[in-house]
């Protein structure tokens, strides 16, 4: 029998970590961060005109766009390791909440430090870029497994999408804030550090909103039955994990598809404001119009994909925004406008949200039912952190090797092919399993 969903306030509670972690994935991965390193590691002439973007960092040189892919893959290797030990812990002592507070604050924290960053702290700000990342990454991990303990699978995907829309109106919010202290300079500051004080606001936003979350959020269930080592039972979890995705064959074929698909969504978030930056030479100001775009359209998109899910299926709306990602990557390969970019970040606007929110409810709805859901939703971000790790690194590496990031698009494409493959394969599949 189905569960109840929890209280409104406790899932209103819970989507309020997505507005206050939001803001961290718009400002630092997507938007202000991105232009600002851009800004700090281009080589110019002697007229101000860029040159090239090639830095030394630990005595090896980068292009700068790939250095900063590899900080993003590293970050995420590190929480893909950690990931199975802690979400183990947490489902034997029944603590998501406290794992989730320390990557959150760790994060957070990470955030603020980067106020001091700047051009002779090269060192430092990629620090904190991948410290911010695992905390980030981290801290989803016990997000996401909450979710099917406060909402029954009929609410599942309304949930999810509810927490999606949160987080992109929170960080429109505070983008918006930020787009103010960076465009407008108010008292006197200069450009550079009217960014860094953009990152000291998300670190504060982040721990402050946070907050609501963990004082709403009750404890998680406790499995007593479980005897928890730090050392080796996270990764037999997995192996537990995995055996039963074994015999379940719509779950595995979604599990490979997911895979695949989400090396290029997640890379693609990633690296588009540099590209725009770098390849499209557009301005501060058009790129942060287009990434407010693009969290604008996400909240409609969000709800849009739920909705259509309800009527044809997860699936099957899975299978069809997929196809407009690898249009999205298509066309981004061709593009050489300000109005072109405006037009992929519609696009991207109206499917990312979707995307993200059905996949997680998605999986959700084809785990089997289980009192271990942080170890089943640790093997799904397991699986998303690894492919965020081959797709950021693939991407950096073809950069690096051809010194144009327009290459590193055909990759994503070829991403985004298999996993639409395999979500006809997992629709074939799902046709023989009774309802």
């Amino acid at each position: 029998m189905d569960q109840a969903s929890a209280s409104k306030k406790i899932i209103n509670g819970w989507a309020m970590y997505d507005w206050a972690n939001s803001a961290y994935n718009l400002v630092i991965t997507s938007t202000i961060f991105p232009v600002y390193y851009d800004a700090i590691t281009s080589t110019k002439d002697s007229a101000g005109k860029v040159i090239g973007h090639t830095i030394s960092f630990l005595g090896f040189k980068f292009e700068s766009g790939a250095l900063y892919n590899y900080a993003i893959a590293f970050a995420y290797l590190v929480i893909a390791i950690l990931s199975p030990f802690l979400s183990s812990i947490a489902d034997g002592r029944g603590n998501k909440k406290r794992f989730m507070q320390f990557f959150c604050y760790l994060g957070s924290a990470a955030c603020c430090l980067m106020f001091a960053f700047t051009k002779a702290r090269l060192n430092l700000g990629i620090t904190c870029c991948i410290i911010a990342a695992i905390g980030y990454c981290g801290s989803l991990v016990f997000y996401n497994a909450y979710l099917p303990e406060i909402a029954s699978e009929k609410d599942q995907d309304q949930v999810s999408a509810k927490g999606f829309a949160y987080g992109y109106i929170g960080s429109v919010l505070l983008q918006i804030i930020c787009f103010v202290f960076v465009l407008i300079k108010p008292f006197g500051m200069d450009e550079g550090f009217a960014s860094r004080l953009s990152f000291l606001l998300v670190g504060l936003w982040w721990f402050g909103f946070s907050q609501i979350t963990f004082f709403r959020l009750p404890k998680s269930r406790i499995n007593a039955a479980r005897r928890v080592s730090v050392f080796n039972n996270g990764f037999v979890e997995l192996k537990k994990v995995w055996q039963q995705v074994k015999v379940m064959p719509v779950l595995k074929r979604y599990l490979c598809s997911f895979f695949f698909y989400s090396m290029g969504v997640q890379t693609v978030m990633i690296a588009a404001t540099l590209f725009g930056s770098q390849v499209l030479n557009l301005s501060v100001t058009q790129l942060i119009v287009c990434i407010l775009i693009i969290q604008i359209v996400a909240i409609g998109g969000s709800y849009l994909m739920a909705k259509l899910s309800e009527r044809y299926g997860n699936i099957q709306v899975l299978a069809f925004v997929v196809l407009i990602w690898i249009a999205v990557c298509v066309i981004a390969y061709f593009i050489q406008t300000a109005m072109g970019f405006y037009i992929v970040a519609t696009l991207v606007g109206i499917v990312m949200g979707g995307i993200q929110s059905l996949s997680r409810s998605t999986y959700s709805k084809l785990m089997p039912s289980t009192e271990d859901t942080a170890s089943f939703f640790s093997f799904y971000d397991v699986s998303e952190k690894v492919a965020i790790v081959i797709g950021t690194f693939s991407f950096g590496f073809i950069q690096q090797l051809t010194g144009n990031m327009r290459y590193a698009i055909l990759v994503l494409i070829l991403f985004f092919i298999i996993g639409f493959a395999g979500l006809l394969f997992t629709r074939k599949a799902q046709r023989f399993i009774p309802s």
